[in-house]
């Protein structure tokens, strides 16, 4: 399999205007425009462009995804912290059931002795 970028940039000419595209691989076929800008009088100017604003995305986007997983860190932890909470609980009210049971069957049985026959 062979490895490629997943973003690039794209520089086309259309009308002796040149414009420039920031394109994301989304499968082996398919592409998508992340951004772009026209209107360049020179090739030059639009692949200056691209290349700057394909710097500027990766960094943008780099950073959005270690917040992104500074966030689930934290939603997984705070998830762990409660299922143990729930499950602390869980073992309390298992141990409070077992102890009243116990109670329960240690009770005496109520003696019927003390009523005569009459």
């Amino acid at each position: 399999m062979a490895q490629t970028k997943k973003y690039d940039f794209r520089v086309t000419e259309k009308g002796g205007k040149w414009s420039a595209a920031i394109v994301r691989k989304v499968t082996a076929r398919r592409t998508a425009v992340s951004k772009k800008q026209g209107g360049f009088a020179t090739e030059a100017e639009a692949i200056s462009w691209g290349e700057t604003e394909l710097k500027a995305f990766l960094e943008s986007l780099t950073e959005r995804n270690k917040r992104k997983a500074e966030g689930r860190l934290e939603r997984e932890a705070a998830a762990a912290r409660a299922a143990e909470k729930a499950e602390q609980k869980a073992a309390e009210r298992a141990a409070k059931r077992q102890a009243e049971q116990a109670d329960d069957d240690q009770e005496e049985e109520f003696d019927f002795s003390d009523f005569g026959d009459e």
